[in-house]
């Protein structure tokens, strides 16, 4: 176990850290995050592995020890024999944003009919290993049940007597598809939820690990009709359910968490709006994933932020959102403070903690790497007197530096949004505001 000491701000966990894909649930006293793990090596998609994350006070977060591997799935290294049916995973009949956006998927490229196949792929690269993608956690009578896939479209449940892991017993489930969900409702019926472009839903049996495939509920929320993509989450709120899930409808690519209503959990579900839009956090932001939650009387939105000038290399983040009595959640923009409170006078505040890059700037490691006529945000530091501000950089070029869209000089006190603009090829470390 690592423990993670005061990263309240954006991202939560330190910077080698790559947890997307998060499923957050609270557990006893305690929050817990369910995720991929994007591999610091590669700039690939997740890893053979998972490590849950939890946190008691939103500020200190514990990295748990490895949970669950891809060795402990008894048929990943074989051939699939079983071929199930009880999910439209978009092949057959493609959706409106399916042969646009095809490059971009997660379908293995073996289960892509030969006609719809991009010529310029590399095939190989999509086979060489498989993969756990995003997984999803619940409790029921003192278990803990690990919901999985792997990234040949097969799906498993993993038990534990911890909500941390690790998770063992494991049971194929008679379905194909990504991103599993799991839900318990208030009655101790408990839904599952999996596929991408038009996702299926059902009710589990009481032993957590079958259903019957006679009442899959196909289409639950489609592309069409919901921008649905993948990612699937399952929430309740004062009796209304909440279908959380990335969305194509803003940017033509799931850069969006969006979510439906419903008065039942297998819907039908009416699109209600975008809470979270990560599309600026690097400049080859593609995806994102996530859910809310309610903790110690706070909502949050939990999401990832890629890195590194690429899709990979997701980083967990978190925001506070409102939901209103009549249903309605607010659109949120990203933040560099995340559950914390605005920077104050005097505090570090490091490159990697910007929330939005444009003009080709990424964070890379713990620094924020800015190339000519680029610029960052970080939202938000606070002061109450005239400042000026100290960078530590790497680098040839100039930096200006203005909050709310004022020069330092002409804005007064109060919480700010800072943007940082540059010319040159500079690396930025830190910022710091002092009192002027």
């Amino acid at each position: 176990m690592i423990e993670a000491k005061g990263f309240g701000y954006n991202p939560v966990l330190p910077p080698d850290v790559y947890v997307p894909d998060g499923e957050p649930h609270v557990f006893g006293d305690r929050l817990y995050v369910y995720g991929s793990m994007d591999s610091a090596e590669s700039n690939s998609y997740s890893s053979t592995f998972y490590r849950a994350v939890s946190t008691g006070n939103m500020m200190d977060w514990c990295i748990h020890d490895q949970s669950f591997h891809i060795k402990d799935v008894p048929w990943a290294n074989k051939k699939q024999k079983e071929k199930y049916d009880t999910v439209d995973m978009g092949l057959r009949n493609p959706t409106p944003q399916y042969r646009k956006l095809l490059r971009e998927m997660h379908v293995p490229i073996d289960l892509i009919p030969e006609f719809l196949r991009p010529k310029s792929i590399n095939f190989g690269a999509f086979v060489k290993e498989k993969m756990l993608f995003a997984p999803d956690c619940v409790e029921k009578d003192g278990k803990y049940y690990l919901y999985f896939c792997l990234s040949d479209f097969s799906e498993g449940v993993a038990v534990s007597d911890r909500p941390e892991g690790p998770f063992h017993s494991v049971t194929r489930l008679p379905c194909n598809g990504i991103d599993p969900a799991v839900f318990l409702d208030d009655d101790g019926k408990v839904y599952y939820y999996w596929g991408q472009f038009r996702p299926s839903a059902v009710c589990l049996n009481e032993d957590m690990v079958s259903f019957d495939e006679k009442k899959v509920v196909s289409h639950v929320v489609t592309e069409e009709e919901h921008g649905f993509h993948e990612g699937s989450s399952m929430r309740k709120i004062n009796g209304l359910y909440y279908y959380i899930y990335p969305c194509v409808f803003r940017n033509e690519k799931p850069t969006c968490l969006a979510y439906a209503t419903s008065e039942s959990p297998l819907g039908p579900f009416k699109y209600r709006g975008i809470i979270i839009d990560n599309a600026k956090c690097d400049p080859q932001s593609w995806n994102i994933h996530g859910s809310i939650q309610q903790f110690r009387g706070q909502w949050y939105v939990f999401y990832h932020r890629s890195s590194d000038n690429s899709r990979a290399h997701r980083r967990l983040c978190v925001e506070k959102i409102t939901v209103h009595p009549d249903g309605t959640i607010d659109e949120v923009v990203p933040t560099s403070i995340g559950a914390g409170s605005p920077f104050a006078l005097n505090e570090k505040i490091e490159g990697y903690r910007a929330c939005e890059v444009e003009g080709g700037a990424y964070i890379s490691g713990d620094e924020l790497i800015m190339c000519n006529k680029s610029s960052a945000i970080f939202r938000y530091a606070e002061w109450d007197c005239p400042v000026e501000a100290q960078l530590e950089t790497e680098g040839e070029g100039t930096a200006e530096i203005y909050a709310d869209g004022k020069t330092l000089e002409q804005c007064g006190k109060g919480i700010h949004e800072i943007e940082i603009k540059v010319t040159g090829d500079i690396k930025i470390r830190s910022v710091v505001f002092v009192k002027k």
